[in-house]
């Protein structure tokens, strides 16, 4: 019999940036006071690059946590110290997606929306044995590439399948960064069903992890024919178009509705439960769902704009120009700045190193932009969103006054990118002089830019937060705020202005016996790797009620 064990985890331990990895667990085990010959599995839990200057002095290096895993009842005097300090601390336990004894389970459902929340709230469903169909206004991947390859070559969107909607969603024209600010169990399973898809085995630990769009291509049809296997149905070119609903159910009370159908674009498709995964831009569906009874409320959105530089001013920068620069390979950056007085915070959001500035639309005569990057990160060009937060005491009361208030900026930034989703465009150092580009340097934006006064088009709030932001990170990268970075805009759909209220034990929305919103769309969500959680907690919600 194989005896009991537990994993500890050993924080903060400094490793060369060409150091091999077998070198760990001699460090770790020295660092922890563990006999190596005892040691019965090891892993990296985390690794980050620590480009800090020390001085005038930069030491690049990746700070590593690593587990070990040891005999349960394992002591020994400098192991015990080190337990007691807090140097070594035991490793969280991972999640799982598999409910023992789920109290739910039988009929089918259905999941409006195939992004990470949609998917990942699906994929735990039918681990468990639940029914599920995920219908999608989108088409699947390929003929959705066929869709946004016409798009650039016509400059026609079209507004059911495009780089917002589809297999994916639109973090599939993103580049697929899976960065997260919190420390959930359920990111291991996670990561875990995308490595047995395909991806990166580091990003299980990789704290700045990416897979890449183009690796997302790849990735996506593997994990739908797993999902297919488990019985799981997809429902592509198929858009919501209503709700059938049951008001007064006798056992969730005469003030709660449960739905027992959705009315789609392909039919009308009963449900024994509803999850809404609808994305950030699936606006006239909110609509539509509010005129039937979902509660929307206004929340706090960023906005801003896209701001390109060359790679290697980024990543000499970040860097410097030692010899250790080159193994890391293009530098990314997170750069914040803090709120002042009246002026509002600001930072840096969804950074691409080596990416592109993609039109991210779906609706004719709006212009917004995002980034992408592929695994290879080849373009010669870094970009970010550059943003600042807008709330209802700036666009007005009323659940969709965000919505009104993004529409009117993307019509105005079209407008003056010449209504064919060309992008104005100003260097930074005119943005903050307050001056026209008369000629903007080439951008890797995919419709060209065009001489724009991004200061001008910017509600005043944003124009200062950003020239603050670019005077404080100027520190941070030589060269950030000079002529050297162009303003490409708009970057308006890093996030969404509404928020569908939910009950934060059952996750059910409010008023609805069965009716679960989640991920971006759903204002629960900001990002991939946030969204699937969301999802997964979501799905794990209905099954242990």
């Amino acid at each position: 019999m194989v005896p009991p064990a537990r994993t500890w985890r050993i924080l903060n331990l400094d490793m060369g940036v060409n150091e091999p990895e077998r070198v760990l667990l001699e460090k770790a085990a020295t660092a922890a006071g563990i006999d190596p010959e005892r040691v019965r599995g090891c892993r990296i839990a985390r690794r980050s690059v620590d480009a800090r200057l020390r001085g005038k002095t930069r030491r690049l290096r990746f700070i590593v946590h690593v587990d070990l895993v040891v005999d349960a009842d394992y002591s020994g005097i400098r192991f015990d110290a080190a337990v007691r300090s807090g140097k070594i601390v035991e490793a969280p336990q991972p999640g799982s997606f598999v409910v023992a004894n789920p109290t739910r389970g039988a009929g089918r459902v259905v999941v409006v929306g195939s992004g990470p929340a949609g998917l990942y709230a699906a994929l735990v469903l039918s681990l468990n044995g639940v029914a599920v169909d995920v219908i999608d206004r989108g088409a699947e991947l390929k003929e959705r590439g066929r869709d946004v390859v016409r798009f650039h070559r016509t400059r026609i969107p079209n507004p059911e399948s495009n780089l917002l909607f589809g297999e994916g969603g639109a973090g599939t024209y993103s580049d697929g960064k899976l960065y997260t600010r919190v420390d959930d169990p359920l990111e291991v399973p996670c990561l875990e069903e995308l490595v047995a898809c395909g991806a990166p085995p580091d990003i299980l630990f990789d704290s700045r992890a990416h897979i890449g769009t183009d690796r997302l291509h790849k990735i996506l049809p593997v994990l739908r024919g797993r999902m297919e296997a488990r019985g799981v149905r997809f429902h592509w070119n198929t858009r919501l178009d209503g709700l059938v609903i049951d008001s007064g159910d006798a056992n969730d009370g005469a003030s709660q509705k449960r739905v027992r159908a959705v009315r789609t674009s392909q039919g009308e498709m009963p449900c024994d439960a509803l999850w809404l995964a609808l994305g950030h831009s699936a606006r006239d569906t909110v609509r539509l769902l509010h005129n039937q009874g979902l509660q929307v409320a206004a929340k706090p959105f960023q906005l801003g704009v896209r701001i390109e530089h060359p790679q290697e001013l980024i990543t000499r920068g970040r860097y410097g120009d030692g010899p250790d620069a080159a193994r890391l390979g293009p530098a990314s950056y997170s750069l914040i700045c803090k709120a002042e007085g009246r002026i509002p915070a600001s930072y840096s959001f969804c950074m691409c190193p080596g990416g592109t500035i993609v039109g991210s639309i779906n609706t004719p005569g709006l212009l917004c932009t995002n980034g992408m990057s592929n695994s290879t990160h080849s373009s010669p060009w870094a970009n970010a969103a550059l943003v600042t937060t807008f709330g209802p005491a700036e666009y007005g009361a009323g659940p969709f006054a965000g919505v009104a208030f993004q529409e009117e900026l993307e019509r105005r930034f079209f407008e003056a990118g010449g209504a064919d989703y060309t992008a104005p465009a100003q260097g930074a150092d005119d943005f903050l002089a307050g001056r026209s580009t008369p000629k903007p340097r080439h951008s890797s934006y995919t419709f060209g830019t065009v001489p724009g006064r991004i200061d001008s088009l910017l509600p005043p709030l944003a124009r200062k937060a950003l020239m603050r932001a670019l005077l404080a990170y100027e520190h941070d990268i030589p060269g950030f705020r000079s002529a050297a970075g162009l303003l490409v805009g708009l970057e308006s759909r890093s996030s969404g202005p509404i928020r569908m209220p939910r009950d934060r034990e059952t996750a059910l929305a409010d008023g609805f016996a069965n009716v679960y919103p989640m991920g971006e769309g759903a204002g629960q969500a900001g990002g991939i790797m946030s969204a699937a959680l969301d999802g997964a907690r979501c799905a794990l919600a209905y099954l242990q009620r």
